[in-house]
């Protein structure tokens, strides 16, 4: 799942179809990361953080720092279902 959407990110990219004012791949991508977080334990999440990242998340993140305005809607729209959920969890105070 995690793979589908990061290619999904990185073909939108390479083919230039995201529009400068709205980033519907990235809408597409942010839902999957939401989705992701909502449906996993605790457990799975502590054990995701502590894993390394593959190459392709690695790119992902890396297209993401030198995006600033796609990286403003991206935490935009996922920081809050994500905080809530590492709350929950105890990974954050």
């Amino acid at each position: 799942m995690r793979r589908s959407y990061l290619f999904a990110l990185v073909a939108a990219l390479m083919f230039g179809g995201i529009a400068s004012a709205q980033f519907p791949v990235l809408d597409m991508l942010a839902d999957k990361v939401i989705q992701k977080y909502q449906q996993s334990t605790c457990e799975q999440l502590w054990q995701q953080k502590s894993a390394p990242k593959p190459p392709m998340e690695q790119q992902m993140i890396q297209t993401l720092r030198n995006a600033p305005e796609m990286r403003l809607a991206f935490i935009n729209r996922v920081a809050a279902p994500i905080a809530n959920k590492m709350f929950e969890c105890g990974m954050i105070p």
